[in-house]
């Protein structure tokens, strides 16, 4: 008996044999293109991106990329751990004397920049704290211990008017309690005593004298009951009119349960060396402004005088010196508002001189000088003068071009060391 499959299954098995010869050439296509991205992938730097869908167009970029990269390896340098212990001596030369070079630059800078006033005629922003006359305030805890271990809050608020007293000059001082919020506390002044100095030699020569302290609105207290309680010390007056030096006024001040001491500092001359007479002459000399303050002066010797200018809208502008010797009789202290300062700052004419105050300088001794009468508020009103009536030039002296000179010889000499330094190091 015959099959009837037979004839049926060679057929089919005819047909498929025809299907895999033809799917051969497309499995070669396929092969060959993997291969191919794969090579493309191998001689792409690490990390870079995938490559695009379509192959590039012109095989010499493939042909050029190992080059460049290799060109642009050789260019870097040497990591450390592969350089030769001559090499990295070499290498921590040149980094040594860079470091010095630019160290010199800024030293030559920051020094002729500081250095284009004189010293007797700086601008205002450079000491903004020194223009005003002295008036101390402080704050400290009334009773330390109470504040460390955290019992008590209050504060003691103390003030003076003046640091410096002269002839029959009177200095007020202010007493005030109050919390770390500033809220008034109740304050008591229990008593108050000056006296000389603790530190002077022979200190104790003179007794001690009581200073009232109030709150009633009199006796230099402004405010009645405003918790502000002032006492007025004038040495004349007191009991140190012969007296030349610090004086101390300790107080003792009471707040609830609390109570501890303070006190007060006040240098005082009993008659000044010399006298401002507040006549001013002021002259455009050398391209700068110079105003002339007219002294009688009592004691020959050092003086230092120094005072402050505003410009027009009340501005402070600049402050200005004098530290010379003066012989007794008449005189005249110089007072330079420099020429470049003034073309730098471009103030608005005219300036007021204020608040002039000086003393004369003692070579030995403690206080270490006499003190002249200051010259509170306004002294002194310029003219109005144009800027370009001013010269632009630095200040010169002997001392700032020896300085300079020598900053710029640190300058060459770290260039030239540098220099050697690059010219040693070997090409890569």
């Amino acid at each position: 008996m015959t099959r009837d499959d037979g004839p049926v299954s060679s057929a089919s098995r005819l047909r498929h044999g025809r299907w895999l010869l033809a799917l051969v050439p497309l499995v070669l296509v396929g092969v060959a293109f993997f291969w191919w991205q794969g090579s493309e992938g191998a001689e792409a730097p690490e990390g870079a991106p995938e490559p695009a869908s379509s192959p590039v167009s012109d095989p010499r970029e493939v042909a050029r990329a190992p080059a460049e990269r290799g060109a642009a390896m050789a260019a870097e340098p040497a990591a450390p751990s592969l350089l030769s212990p001559e090499a990295r001596e070499r290498e921590a030369r040149r980094e040594l004397w860079q470091k010095r070079l630019e160290r010199a630059k800024r030293s030559l800078e920051s020094y002729v920049a500081a250095t284009r006033y004189p010293p007797e005629s700086r601008p205002s922003r450079e000491h903004p704290d020194q223009m005003e006359l002295a008036e101390p305030e402080r704050t400290r805890p009334l009773s330390p211990k109470a504040a460390e271990d955290g019992t008590s809050d209050v504060q003691l608020r103390l003030k003076q008017d003046k640091v410096f007293v002269v002839g029959d000059e009177s200095v007020l001082l202010s007493v005030a309690c109050e919390d770390s919020r500033r809220t008034p506390r109740p304050c008591e002044v229990v008593s108050a005593l000056a006296h000389e100095a603790d530190h002077l030699v022979g200190a104790g020569g003179v007794p001690g004298v009581p200073v009232v302290f109030t709150d009633a609105g009199q006796g230099g207290d402004t405010v009645a009951g405003d918790g502000m309680i002032t006492g007025r010390f004038q040495p004349s007056k007191q009991g140190f009119a012969m007296f030349s030096g610090t004086l101390r006024v300790d107080v003792r001040v009471r707040s609830g349960s609390l109570e501890d001491s303070a006190f007060f500092d006040v240098l005082y001359t009993p008659a000044p060396p010399a006298t401002f007479t507040r006549r001013v002459r002021e002259v455009v000399e050398a391209g700068s402004l110079d105003l002339y303050l007219s002294v009688q002066v009592r004691k020959a010797g050092r003086y230092v005088v120094s005072g402050r200018l505003d410009d027009e809208g009340g501005v402070p502008f600049a402050s200005v010196s004098f530290n010379e010797e003066l012989p007794e009789g008449a005189q005249e202290v110089k007072l330079n508002v420099f020429g470049k300062l003034i073309r730098d700052e471009a103030p608005t004419f005219p300036l007021t001189l204020r608040d002039v105050e000086g003393f004369l300088l003692k070579e030995m001794g403690d206080p270490d000088r006499e003190l002249m009468v200051t010259l509170r508020g306004p002294v002194h009103t310029t003219r109005e003068y144009s800027l370009q009536q001013f010269s632009d030039a630095e200040w010169r002296s002997p001392e700032r071009d020896r300085y300079t000179n020598e900053l710029e010889k640190d300058v060459m000499e770290a260039q030239k060391q540098l220099d050697a330094a690059l010219k040693d190091t070997p090409a890569p």
